[in-house]
Protein backbone atom coordinates (compact mmCIF):
# COMPACT_ATOMS: atom_id res chain seq x y z
CA UNK A 1 0.00 0.00 0.00
CA UNK A 2 1.65 3.31 -0.86
CA UNK A 3 2.23 5.67 1.87
CA UNK A 4 -0.07 8.86 1.43
CA UNK A 5 1.71 12.63 0.39
CA UNK A 6 2.23 14.88 3.21
CA UNK A 7 1.62 18.60 1.82
CA UNK A 8 5.56 19.79 3.23
CA UNK A 9 8.90 17.36 2.57
CA UNK A 10 10.54 18.26 5.59
CA UNK A 11 9.60 19.19 9.28
CA UNK A 12 12.29 20.68 10.98
CA UNK A 13 11.75 20.58 14.85
CA UNK A 14 14.10 23.39 15.22
CA UNK A 15 13.36 23.97 19.67
CA UNK A 16 16.53 26.44 19.69
CA UNK A 17 15.84 28.76 22.87
CA UNK A 18 19.33 30.07 23.67
CA UNK A 19 18.59 33.33 21.11
CA UNK A 20 15.43 34.23 23.21
CA UNK A 21 16.01 36.78 26.60
CA UNK A 22 12.22 34.83 27.25
CA UNK A 23 13.00 31.56 27.01
CA UNK A 24 12.01 29.62 29.90
CA UNK A 25 8.79 27.78 28.15
CA UNK A 26 9.84 27.35 24.45
CA UNK A 27 11.20 23.62 25.15
CA UNK A 28 7.69 22.95 25.80
CA UNK A 29 6.31 25.01 23.31
CA UNK A 30 9.06 23.67 20.97
CA UNK A 31 7.84 20.34 21.47
CA UNK A 32 4.38 20.39 21.48
CA UNK A 33 4.84 22.42 17.57
CA UNK A 34 6.90 19.42 16.60
CA UNK A 35 4.42 16.88 17.71
CA UNK A 36 1.34 19.00 15.64
CA UNK A 37 3.54 19.97 12.59
CA UNK A 38 4.97 16.17 11.87
CA UNK A 39 1.39 15.42 10.99
CA UNK A 40 2.29 17.31 7.63
CA UNK A 41 5.65 16.34 6.94
CA UNK A 42 8.77 13.98 7.78
CA UNK A 43 9.96 14.83 11.51
CA UNK A 44 14.08 16.02 11.83
CA UNK A 45 14.82 16.99 14.60
CA UNK A 46 17.81 19.48 15.47
CA UNK A 47 20.46 18.59 17.62
CA UNK A 48 20.42 21.09 20.59
CA UNK A 49 23.37 21.97 22.81
CA UNK A 50 21.89 23.03 25.87
CA UNK A 51 25.10 23.20 27.83
CA UNK A 52 25.97 26.66 26.98
CA UNK A 53 24.61 29.47 29.11
CA UNK A 54 25.68 32.92 30.42
CA UNK A 55 25.84 33.25 33.62
CA UNK A 56 22.73 35.54 33.87
CA UNK A 57 19.86 33.58 32.82
CA UNK A 58 19.18 29.77 32.04
CA UNK A 59 18.79 26.15 32.83
CA UNK A 60 21.29 25.08 35.34
CA UNK A 61 24.43 23.81 33.21
CA UNK A 62 25.47 20.16 34.36
CA UNK A 63 28.90 20.87 33.24
CA UNK A 64 31.37 23.58 34.30
CA UNK A 65 31.12 26.46 32.09
CA UNK A 66 34.53 26.14 30.66
CA UNK A 67 33.66 22.77 29.76
CA UNK A 68 30.02 23.39 28.28
CA UNK A 69 31.64 26.27 25.97
CA UNK A 70 34.10 23.36 24.90
CA UNK A 71 31.46 21.46 24.36
CA UNK A 72 29.83 23.73 22.38
CA UNK A 73 32.85 24.26 20.08
CA UNK A 74 33.12 20.89 19.28
CA UNK A 75 29.75 20.32 18.36
CA UNK A 76 29.87 23.12 16.14
CA UNK A 77 33.24 21.94 14.38
CA UNK A 78 31.68 18.37 14.27
CA UNK A 79 28.55 19.87 12.53
CA UNK A 80 30.10 22.18 9.81
CA UNK A 81 32.15 19.12 9.02
CA UNK A 82 29.27 17.33 8.36
CA UNK A 83 27.31 20.00 6.72
CA UNK A 84 30.75 20.50 3.98
CA UNK A 85 30.71 16.10 3.49
CA UNK A 86 27.18 16.67 3.16
CA UNK A 87 26.91 19.22 0.12
CA UNK A 88 29.50 17.37 -1.44
CA UNK A 89 27.44 14.43 -2.06
CA UNK A 90 24.30 16.76 -2.26
CA UNK A 91 26.02 18.62 -4.81
CA UNK A 92 25.46 21.91 -3.15
CA UNK A 93 27.55 24.72 -2.84
CA UNK A 94 25.49 27.45 -1.93
CA UNK A 95 25.76 27.33 1.85
CA UNK A 96 29.38 26.33 2.36
CA UNK A 97 31.63 29.01 3.63
CA UNK A 98 33.23 31.74 1.20
CA UNK A 99 35.82 32.24 3.43
CA UNK A 100 37.74 31.45 6.86
CA UNK A 101 35.93 31.43 9.87
CA UNK A 102 36.67 28.34 11.95
CA UNK A 103 33.75 27.61 14.93
CA UNK A 104 36.75 27.90 17.29
CA UNK A 105 37.31 31.91 15.89
CA UNK A 106 33.00 31.95 15.68
CA UNK A 107 32.88 31.92 19.64
CA UNK A 108 34.95 34.86 20.20
CA UNK A 109 32.15 36.53 17.89
CA UNK A 110 30.83 39.46 20.69
CA UNK A 111 27.17 40.88 20.90
CA UNK A 112 25.52 37.43 20.89
CA UNK A 113 24.53 35.84 23.76
CA UNK A 114 25.00 32.02 24.19
CA UNK A 115 26.86 32.57 20.35
CA UNK A 116 28.44 28.75 20.86
CA UNK A 117 25.45 26.90 20.91
CA UNK A 118 23.56 29.15 18.54
CA UNK A 119 26.08 28.63 15.85
CA UNK A 120 26.33 24.46 16.40
CA UNK A 121 22.52 24.53 15.91
CA UNK A 122 22.85 26.34 13.00
CA UNK A 123 25.09 24.16 11.58
CA UNK A 124 23.18 21.44 11.76
CA UNK A 125 20.17 22.36 10.67
CA UNK A 126 21.55 24.21 7.53
CA UNK A 127 23.18 20.04 7.41
CA UNK A 128 19.86 18.17 7.98
CA UNK A 129 18.32 20.94 5.02
CA UNK A 130 20.76 19.64 2.63
CA UNK A 131 20.94 16.67 2.93
CA UNK A 132 16.80 16.39 3.02
CA UNK A 133 16.25 17.58 -0.97
CA UNK A 134 13.15 19.16 0.31
CA UNK A 135 11.15 21.99 -1.75
CA UNK A 136 8.97 22.84 0.51
CA UNK A 137 9.68 23.45 4.33
CA UNK A 138 7.33 23.17 7.54
CA UNK A 139 9.82 24.39 10.73
CA UNK A 140 8.63 24.01 14.22
CA UNK A 141 10.48 26.53 16.57
CA UNK A 142 12.44 27.99 18.99
CA UNK A 143 12.89 31.52 18.62
CA UNK A 144 13.04 33.53 15.90
CA UNK A 145 16.59 32.75 14.87
CA UNK A 146 15.80 29.75 13.85
CA UNK A 147 14.53 30.89 10.36
CA UNK A 148 17.64 32.25 9.23
CA UNK A 149 18.93 28.74 7.69
CA UNK A 150 15.45 27.60 6.53
CA UNK A 151 15.30 31.26 4.65
CA UNK A 152 18.87 30.69 3.21
CA UNK A 153 18.27 27.10 2.33
CA UNK A 154 15.00 28.04 0.36
CA UNK A 155 16.42 31.44 -1.00
CA UNK A 156 19.26 28.84 -2.84
CA UNK A 157 16.60 26.42 -4.77
CA UNK A 158 13.62 28.90 -5.26
CA UNK A 159 14.93 31.71 -7.38
CA UNK A 160 12.75 34.55 -6.54
CA UNK A 161 12.00 33.50 -2.95
CA UNK A 162 9.80 36.10 -1.12
CA UNK A 163 9.31 36.39 2.41
CA UNK A 164 6.56 37.63 4.39
CA UNK A 165 7.36 38.14 8.39
CA UNK A 166 4.29 37.88 10.56
CA UNK A 167 5.75 39.47 13.69
CA UNK A 168 5.01 41.88 16.27
CA UNK A 169 8.49 42.62 16.47
CA UNK A 170 11.10 43.85 13.41
CA UNK A 171 13.82 41.26 14.27
CA UNK A 172 16.26 43.60 12.49
CA UNK A 173 19.10 44.72 14.94
CA UNK A 174 22.27 43.61 14.23
CA UNK A 175 25.33 42.61 17.56
CA UNK A 176 26.30 46.43 17.21
CA UNK A 177 22.74 47.65 17.92
CA UNK A 178 20.92 44.77 19.55
CA UNK A 179 20.38 46.20 23.65
CA UNK A 180 20.24 42.58 24.76
CA UNK A 181 22.10 40.65 22.62
CA UNK A 182 19.42 38.27 21.88
CA UNK A 183 20.05 36.54 18.67
CA UNK A 184 16.20 35.89 18.16
CA UNK A 185 15.25 40.06 17.58
CA UNK A 186 18.49 39.40 14.87
CA UNK A 187 17.18 37.16 12.22
CA UNK A 188 15.80 39.58 9.75
CA UNK A 189 19.12 41.84 9.51
CA UNK A 190 20.66 38.20 9.20
CA UNK A 191 19.20 36.97 5.88
CA UNK A 192 20.17 40.43 4.76
CA UNK A 193 23.51 39.92 4.62
CA UNK A 194 24.27 41.38 8.19
CA UNK A 195 24.38 37.80 9.83
CA UNK A 196 27.27 38.08 12.41
CA UNK A 197 30.78 36.98 10.69
CA UNK A 198 31.15 33.69 11.62
CA UNK A 199 27.56 32.53 10.50
CA UNK A 200 27.98 34.84 7.36
CA UNK A 201 30.71 32.55 5.99
CA UNK A 202 28.04 29.81 5.59
CA UNK A 203 25.25 31.47 4.03
CA UNK A 204 24.51 32.05 0.65
CA UNK A 205 23.25 35.03 -1.43
CA UNK A 206 20.60 37.32 0.93
CA UNK A 207 17.17 38.46 0.51
CA UNK A 208 16.46 41.06 -2.03
CA UNK A 209 14.84 43.93 0.05
CA UNK A 210 12.23 44.37 -2.40
CA UNK A 211 11.21 40.62 -2.21
CA UNK A 212 10.22 40.92 1.51
CA UNK A 213 6.97 42.13 3.56
CA UNK A 214 6.34 42.77 6.96
CA UNK A 215 3.18 42.11 8.50
CA UNK A 216 1.96 42.55 12.12
CA UNK A 217 4.56 44.58 13.69
CA UNK A 218 4.44 47.04 16.66
CA UNK A 219 7.75 47.22 18.54
CA UNK A 220 11.10 47.78 17.79
CA UNK A 221 14.32 49.13 18.78
CA UNK A 222 16.35 51.65 17.17
CA UNK A 223 18.69 49.20 14.99
CA UNK A 224 15.44 47.77 14.29
CA UNK A 225 14.06 50.60 12.26
CA UNK A 226 17.77 51.89 11.13
CA UNK A 227 17.75 48.51 9.27
CA UNK A 228 14.32 48.99 8.41
CA UNK A 229 14.78 52.72 6.59
CA UNK A 230 17.87 52.13 5.23
CA UNK A 231 16.53 49.01 3.45
CA UNK A 232 13.15 50.24 2.57
CA UNK A 233 11.47 46.80 3.78
CA UNK A 234 7.69 47.36 3.31
CA UNK A 235 4.80 46.72 4.52
CA UNK A 236 2.47 43.73 3.21
CA UNK A 237 -0.52 45.56 1.33
CA UNK A 238 -3.17 43.37 1.91
CA UNK A 239 -5.19 45.52 -0.89
CA UNK A 240 -2.90 44.21 -3.29
CA UNK A 241 -2.68 40.57 -4.58
CA UNK A 242 -0.11 38.79 -3.24
CA UNK A 243 1.34 37.56 -6.88
CA UNK A 244 2.29 33.93 -7.78
CA UNK A 245 5.66 32.75 -7.14
CA UNK A 246 7.46 30.78 -3.86
CA UNK A 247 6.70 32.63 -1.04
CA UNK A 248 8.04 31.65 2.78
CA UNK A 249 6.13 32.55 5.60
CA UNK A 250 7.71 33.27 9.30
CA UNK A 251 5.35 33.27 11.24
CA UNK A 252 5.79 34.45 15.52
CA UNK A 253 3.03 33.66 17.07
CA UNK A 254 3.11 36.79 19.31
CA UNK A 255 1.98 38.62 16.53
CA UNK A 256 -1.53 37.14 18.20
CA UNK A 257 -3.55 39.41 20.72
CA UNK A 258 -2.90 37.46 23.70
CA UNK A 259 -6.38 37.65 24.65
CA UNK A 260 -6.85 34.83 22.24
CA UNK A 261 -3.80 33.14 22.79
CA UNK A 262 -1.87 33.67 26.13
CA UNK A 263 0.61 31.22 25.56
CA UNK A 264 3.84 33.78 24.72
CA UNK A 265 6.59 35.13 26.35
CA UNK A 266 5.93 38.48 24.24
CA UNK A 267 2.88 40.20 24.34
CA UNK A 268 2.66 42.77 22.27
CA UNK A 269 0.67 41.62 19.12
CA UNK A 270 -3.35 42.54 18.61
CA UNK A 271 -3.64 40.06 15.55
CA UNK A 272 -6.92 38.38 16.14
CA UNK A 273 -6.59 34.20 15.31
CA UNK A 274 -9.27 34.04 12.42
CA UNK A 275 -7.65 36.95 10.73
CA UNK A 276 -3.91 35.12 11.07
CA UNK A 277 -5.68 31.88 9.83
CA UNK A 278 -7.12 33.90 7.19
CA UNK A 279 -3.66 35.11 5.98
CA UNK A 280 -2.00 32.22 5.64
CA UNK A 281 -4.84 30.67 3.50
CA UNK A 282 -4.71 33.77 1.29
CA UNK A 283 -1.03 33.24 0.69
CA UNK A 284 -1.54 29.64 0.41
CA UNK A 285 -4.06 29.83 -2.48
CA UNK A 286 -2.21 33.05 -4.56
CA UNK A 287 1.35 31.88 -4.38
CA UNK A 288 3.72 28.76 -3.98
CA UNK A 289 4.43 28.26 -0.45
CA UNK A 290 6.93 26.78 -0.22
CA UNK A 291 7.87 27.21 3.86
CA UNK A 292 6.41 27.61 6.97
CA UNK A 293 8.29 28.82 9.79
CA UNK A 294 6.31 28.52 13.61
CA UNK A 295 7.81 30.25 16.54
CA UNK A 296 8.24 31.85 19.83
CA UNK A 297 5.24 29.33 21.08
CA UNK A 298 5.78 29.85 24.58
CA UNK A 299 3.01 27.40 26.94
CA UNK A 300 3.64 27.58 30.96
CA UNK A 301 1.97 24.29 31.23
CA UNK A 302 0.77 21.13 29.61
CA UNK A 303 -3.06 22.07 28.97
CA UNK A 304 -1.82 25.46 27.49
CA UNK A 305 0.72 23.71 25.43
CA UNK A 306 -2.37 21.59 24.09
CA UNK A 307 -4.48 24.76 24.09
CA UNK A 308 -2.25 26.50 21.90
CA UNK A 309 -1.38 23.66 19.55
CA UNK A 310 -5.10 23.72 18.32
CA UNK A 311 -3.91 27.19 16.84
CA UNK A 312 -0.58 26.25 15.43
CA UNK A 313 -2.80 22.89 14.02
CA UNK A 314 -5.14 25.50 12.55
CA UNK A 315 -2.47 27.54 10.85
CA UNK A 316 -0.95 24.29 9.19
CA UNK A 317 -4.56 23.36 7.72
CA UNK A 318 -4.27 26.93 6.21
CA UNK A 319 -1.05 26.16 4.70
CA UNK A 320 -2.27 23.09 2.58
Amino acid sequence: MQTPRLPFDLCLAYGQWQGSGRHENLPRGAAAAAAVCAQYAPLVRVPLVEQNQDESSGPRQSLGRSAAQGESRRLARHAARRLERTQLVAGRTAARPKRAASPTQARTHSGVRRWDAIFAQFLSAQQILAASGARRVLTAGGDCAVDVAVIDYLNAIHPGLRVIWIDAHLDANTPATSPSGSFHGMPVSAIFGRAPEPMRAYLGAPIEPTRFRYFGIRVGDVGDFALQRELDLKLLDLAAPIGPGPVHIHFDLDVLDPQEFPYLAYTDGNLAIDAAIALVARIAREADLVGLTLTEFAPADDDAARAGSQVIARLCEAAL
